[in-house]
């Protein structure tokens, strides 16, 4: 496999997406877990979410670390908070795979660093659109799990 190297550039946004181990629907049915696994990580890290839209499956978000090679740690503390609450301990996801136990988000996310003011808007309509886009609102219909 190859290395692969993250960009950190200060001052940036990044776009981010997360996404449940085989696309596991357990997001919105659980989101008060989400939510408190965000706040567990503003203990430790000082970042901002831009923007936020929480599916089922995966969540995509715009983020603003106060610290620019912070934001792995961060993604790293949302998930394993998450985890957490849901009594599985992340930490031993390769043994809980050995055991046929399924673990609960992908290993790698995907990361984007924010360029200009037109790459921030283009990532801010897809989220817009993402709900609809996998047929969970109509275009007349706000998601709830969204800060846009």
């Amino acid at each position: 496999m190859a290395a692969y190297k993250r960009l950190f550039l200060e001052g940036h946004s990044y776009y981010i997406t997360i996404v449940t181990h085989r696309r596991n629907p357990i997001l919105v049915d659980n989101i008060d877990a989400l939510r408190e696994s965000f706040r567990e990580s503003k203990k430790y890290y000082r970042y901002n979410i831009d923007a936020i839209v929480v599916l089922p499956d995966h969540i995509h978000m715009i983020i603003t670390p106060q610290v620019t090679n912070e934001y792995p740690k961060i993604i790293r503390a949302i998930k394993y908070n998450f985890s957490i609450k849901l009594n599985i301990d992340s930490e031993q996801s390769v043994a809980r795979h050995k055991k046929g136990m399924n673990p609960i988000w992908q290993k790698r996310y995907y990361e984007h660093t924010i360029r200009n003011e037109k790459d921030y808007i283009r990532c801010i309509e897809y989220m817009q659109k993402n709900p609809i886009k996998h047929g969970l609102i109509d275009n007349n219909t706000k998601w709830k799990y969204t800060s846009l």
